[in-house]
C-alpha cells in the first residue's frame, strides 16, 4: 500500500468528521448508523476516529445510509468555493452555476418597469422557480393572480403557470433560483428583448 501524502491525510480526515457530524445532525446513535449502514458499532467508532482505515464499499454503505451521495461524502475541500457571476449584458443578468447541481443557477436581476398587462406576454414552460426580493416592491403575474412581494420576502411557483414578474413604485432587485427545465424556458426566450421573467424589461446590475 502506497504511502498517504498530507493531501490525501487531510481529505481522509475530512470525511470521517462528515460521517460523525452527518450521523449527529441526524440525531442517530453509533449503534443506529451502523445497523443501518449493516456495520458493527466498534468498527464505525474505529472509522469515525480514524483507527480504521476507510475501505470504498463500506463509504458507499454509509453514503446510502446518511442519506448523501459517494461524491459528496468525499469531496474535495480544496476545490475552489469562489464562484465568478457570467454576466448576459443583453438582458442585464449576472447567472452563478451551482456546482453542487449543475442544473441550477442563480440569478440576480434589477428591474425598473412594471410587469405587462397583456396576459399574451406571461410565459410559461416546465420547472420550478424561487425567488426572494432584494430590494424594492416586485409584482409577480401568476395567471389570474396579481401578487406584491415586499423586500426580504420570498416566492416559489411552478413555472407551467404562465407568469411574469416586474418592479412596482421604483426599481426592485431581485434573486432567483432556477431549476434545470425553469433554466431552459429561459434560454429558449434569451433572443427577446423582455427580461427573463417575462414583459419587464431589465437594467443591468
Amino acid at each position: 500500500m502506497l504511502p498517504m501524502t498530507q493531501e490525501d491525510e487531510q481529505l481522509d480526515s475530512l470525511v470521517r468528521k462528515r460521517i460523525r457530524a452527518l450521523r449527529v445532525a441526524q440525531g442517530w446513535s453509533l449503534e443506529e448508523l451502523a445497523t443501518r449502514a449493516n456495520l458493527s458499532q466498534s468498527s464505525l467508532s474505529r472509522i469515525e476516529n480514524g483507527r480504521r482505515r476507510l475501505a470504498l464499499d463500506q463509504l458507499v454503505t454509509l453514503a446510502r445510509a446518511l442519506d448523501t451521495t459517494l461524491d459528496q461524502l468525499v469531496e474535495n475541500a480544496a476545490d475552489d468555493v469562489v464562484i465568478s457571476p457570467m454576466v448576459d449584458v443583453a438582458h442585464g443578468l449576472m447567472r452563478w452555476p451551482i456546482k453542487g447541481d449543475p442544473g441550477m443557477s442563480v440569478m440576480r436581476q434589477r428591474m425598473t418597469d412594471p410587469p405587462p398587462d397583456s396576459p399574451a406576454r406571461m410565459r410559461a414552460h416546465p420547472g420550478r422557480e424561487w425567488l426572494v426580493v432584494l430590494s424594492g416592491a416586485a409584482i409577480l403575474m401568476l395567471g389570474h393572480r396579481r401578487i406584491r412581494i415586499e423586500t426580504n420576502q420570498a416566492a416559489e411557483f411552478p413555472t407551467m403557470m404562465p407568469h411574469a414578474i416586474g418592479a412596482e413604485g421604483g426599481p426592485c432587485e431581485i434573486i432567483g433560483i432556477f431549476d434545470r427545465d425553469a433554466r431552459r424556458g429561459h434560454q429558449r426566450d434569451a433572443g427577446t428583448d423582455e427580461s427573463d421573467y417575462g414583459g419587464a424589461q431589465a437594467r443591468r446590475p
